[in-house]
């Protein structure tokens, strides 16, 4: 790989410094990228080329982009005062060997297919690109909390990055003010340093004040055995099983409830209904506040899930979001999120939890919400086109870092956040938790090995760089063989991440029991970060560095 791209701008001057070598000790291990060779932009569905002035500015006719050295990174700034902008691609010449294999990431969650790939033309790599070669390992980002959505393109002869500004599904209308869209970053692997550090290092230095818990967090959650038919009764019964399990007291699991315990509304006679209102219990559960004791009084941390754009049933239409593909259930309506009114109903909802007492929550379905979209289905956009909120003069992205930052404000440091089926690089920093791949099972082993072990060994270089990454659990049930999900259990309870079991009382004998023990002991302790050792060979590695020794699993 050439160079090019790696120099260092020197704030004085602005002059631009190419090094054909990079100087970790004057750069503090990240290099500049160097000015793009050409900037477009994109308003309705018209791309046009900006031309180059004073080495840093890039205009035509009134949209205009401008490149200034922001710490160790390229910031884009970005200005269209009369005209919607859709998107800004920035493109550098970048000769890349053929030889070469590339790992993106995902806008949201990861649904079991992250890998190296090694054909890279027409692949869209969300937020960040580590490219390697025979030779050295190359990374290629944007920081956290960008108000752009960005993904990057490797071709033969260079390398682009596009910044999505798009708001809704139409182009953003800034009016006079600039829009910060991001801040570029770049570095290579040091000497003898392997890919998985690399890219736990430069996840470090994409956010530069992630939010991390106090002590490992592990627990239990009612979803893969329960689905949503639970109780207060089946909470407490579980929680009191599973409490006998831990022996580490200074750093107590959590109880996390998951769906089921709020109101639901019908919307047919006969029919099940579905989350209506996040403040109120449902006639199963009755009152959270006792509940929550009861879990502490028992040794465990209590903790729930909610759907912080979940709309009631009657819910005034000018608060809710306009109906598009994926948008449309009536029996899900969604509100606004670009609305005051709506925003501190979500807020309202975590002061609840304050008052009763919960020290953890687990929201879902943001991403999805806003977008109409899972992020599987973002191949060609982010969402569907033609639409927009109630607030046009915001980027997605703006829209989306409002959200979190709201839940983080009304949650305080009382209660940690579990982000679930949000977007991954807007979430670090904010929440100390992110659920990081689609579900895993309590009925299908195929899914947990696809969604749970191909997730962890992707993104575990984002854990304690960007938060905490939650693997999602084991879904320890009758229906899955004790063989298969003893191995998820040791490899989430070994890697230095979460750990979250789903124990169905029925499945809960001596051998499980007596392995759950040890797994709660290694989980509450602060642990090594396991490694994938052959990860760059397969989607589903089979052999781990864990705490220092190599383990290998079968997940067939």
């Amino acid at each position: 790989m050439q160079r090019r791209h790696f120099i260092k701008i020197s704030a004085a001057t602005g002059a631009a410094m190419l090094f054909s070598k990079l100087t970790y000790s004057a750069l503090n291990g990240a290099a500049m990228m160097n000015a793009p060779d050409e900037v477009w932009a994109q308003s309705g569905t018209d791309w046009v080329k900006l031309t180059a002035s004073n080495g840093s500015h890039y205009a035509n006719k009134e949209i205009s982009v401008s490149l200034k050295t922001n710490g160790n990174a390229l910031g884009v700034f970005v200005s269209s005062p009369k005209q919607e902008l859709n998107a800004i691609r920035l493109k550098w010449k970048h000769n890349t060997a053929a030889s070469a294999k590339f790992l993106g990431d995902h806008w949201e969650r990861s649904y079991g297919d992250l890998q190296w790939k090694t054909i890279a033309a027409g692949i869209k790599n969300p937020w960040y690109v580590i490219i390697h070669d025979d030779k050295q390992t190359a990374c290629f980002g944007v920081k956290t909390g960008a108000n752009s959505i960005c993904w990057w393109g490797v071709n033969n002869d260079s390398i682009e990055l596009t910044l999505d500004t798009t708001s809704g599904g139409v182009g953003v209308l800034l009016g006079d003010r600039q829009l910060h869209a991001a801040d570029v970053i770049t570095t290579n692997a040091k000497t003898g340093e392997n890919t998985f550090a690399a890219t736990h290092r430069f996840c470090k230095m994409m956010c530069e004040k992630p939010r991390i818990p106090k002590q490992p967090v592990y627990g239990i959650n009612d979803w893969y055995f329960a689905y949503g038919n639970n109780s207060a009764e089946l909470i407490k019964k579980t929680t009191a099983m599973m409490a006998e399990l831990v022996t580490d007291h200074s750093n107590k699991p959590f109880s996390v409830i998951d769906a089921g315990w709020a109101t639901y509304s019908p919307l047919l006679p006969g029919d099940g209904g579905w989350n209506d209102d996040f403040s109120k219990p449902n006639d199963k559960f009755k009152d959270m506040h006792a509940l929550g004791d009861e879990i502490k009084k028992l040794g465990m941390r209590p903790g729930l899930w909610m759907r912080p754009l979940c709309a009631k049933h009657d819910e005034k239409t000018s608060l809710l979001a306009p109906k598009v593909p994926g948008r449309d259930d009536p029996k899900n309506p969604v509100l606004d999120p670009t609305i005051p009114e709506n925003i501190a109903r979500i807020k309202h909802n975590f002061d609840v939890y304050k008052q009763w007492g919960y020290e953890m929550v687990k929201h879902d379905f943001t991403t999805y919400d806003i977008a109409g979209r899972w992020g599987f289905d973002m191949k060609d956009s982010f969402t569907s086109p033609g639409w927009h909120f109630n607030d046009r003069t915001k980027t997605n992205a703006e829209i989306i870092l409002h959200l979190y930052r709201s839940i983080r404000e009304a949650a305080g440091d009382g209660i940690y956040v579990i982000g679930c089926n949000t977007m991954s690089h807007l979430s670090a920093g904010v929440f100390e938790l992110c659920r990081i791949g689609d579900d895993t099972s309590g009925h299908e082993w195929a899914r947990t090995r696809k969604m749970g072990v191909n997730t962890l060994a992707f993104r575990l270089p984002q854990h304690n760089a960007f938060y905490a990454v939650d693997g999602d659990c084991v879904g320890l049930t009758k229906d899955i063989e004790w063989k298969r999900n003893k191995q998820w259990l040791q490899l989430l309870a070994e890697s230095g991440a979460p750990l979250f079991i789903s124990g169905q009382p029925e499945a809960m004998g001596e051998d499980q029991k007596k392995a759950v023990k040890t797994a709660f002991a290694q989980a509450a302790k602060v642990q090594p970060q396991g490694q994938p050792l052959d990860w760059m060979e397969t989607m589903l590695p089979t052999k781990w560095k864990l705490n220092g020794r190599v383990v290998d699993f079968d997940w067939a």
